[in-house]
């Protein structure tokens, strides 16, 4: 039987306000496997790096508001975002370990009427796809994979730190890659796959970010990969919506999907690409959307 445990969704700022059909796919495949989500007033995470640098008090009491509110309901949360994941573990932890940091935040709470108590965790979407039985998702496909070969990228806050995050292997991510071949999907090993998207840099400068895409790209494609996997909305971005920019930059054609792990999920057990708005992808899937038909 499916996991019947209530979980307060954390689907983040940038899936809810620039790519809601992840948040589609989510859902759907959370309620075919039974996982349970509710509502929670969350506000952001908020990031975990800018934010974080800039003002860290700050970060530790804005990410202690949020777990404030699953604590009220004693329901551990499940995050859609690998950064919104490492902000809301990372403060958790520090403000468990750190009596003295915890004191002090509850003290700025306080002004909210809130308190930090340290009494739940807080999941990856992917953690939670990996601790169901294999076979509850296998008997739920309707459209076979097999013959489709994927790159898998996991993205730098899935795994790190790997002393608290302790999501994954993590010099060898293996949980992504497990849900993807059930769906009969090939994944690819390519020398690349452990490197950063760029995304980061390209809030800087963009032709650094660029070249570490096309970077991250040609090594997927020599591996033969038909479309690349990715479990982290910035990821996604970067590498969905830059395409024609980094055709244009290095007069190479670039066309590879990009998919969301829950929407490969969806696709195999048999809900139409419409249903969960893939239209809306910047890159085109209609030729993967084909070879899967």
């Amino acid at each position: 039987m499916a996991n019947v445990k209530e979980y307060k969704m954390f689907q983040g700022c940038t899936i809810g306000n620039r790519i809601p059909f992840i948040e589609a796919s989510a859902r759907k495949v959370f309620k075919i496997l039974g996982i349970n989500t509710s509502e929670a007033p969350f506000a952001c995470c908020p990031d975990p790096v800018g934010f974080n640098s800039v003002d860290h008090t700050s970060w530790l009491a804005m990410g202690a508001r949020n777990l404030t509110i699953a604590e009220e309901e004693n329901k551990d949360i499940v995050s859609l975002c690998n950064g919104c994941f490492q902000t809301l573990k990372a403060i958790n932890h520090e403000l468990n370990t750190h009596e003295d940091k915890k004191k002090e935040i509850n003290v700025y709470l306080k002004s909210i009427n809130r308190h930090f108590k340290g009494i739940i965790n807080v999941k990856h979407f992917v953690e939670l796809l990996h601790e169901i039985e294999p076979d509850i998702i296998i008997e739920n496909i309707k459209i076979d994979l097999s013959g489709i070969k994927v790159a898998c990228h996991t993205g730098c806050h899935y795994n790190r730190p790997s002393e608290i995050m302790q999501t994954d292997d993590p010099m060898n991510p293996k949980k992504l890659k497990d849900i993807v071949r059930l769906t009969g999907a090939t994944t690819i090993d390519y020398d690349e796959e452990m490197l950063c998207c760029g995304s980061g840099v390209g809030n800087i400068e963009e032709e650094p970010s660029m070249r570490i895409l096309k970077n991250k790209f040609d090594g997927a494609i020599r591996a033969g990969a038909e479309a690349i996997i990715v479990i982290c909305p910035s990821c996604f971005q970067q590498m969905d919506t830059n395409q024609r920019t980094l055709s244009k930059l290095f007069s190479e054609t670039y066309d590879i999907p990009i998919l969301y792990l829950t929407e490969l999920l969806a696709l195999a057990f048999g809900i139409s690409s419409d249903d969960i708005g893939m239209k809306f992808h910047r890159t085109k899937v209609a030729k993967f959307l084909e070879k899967i038909d």
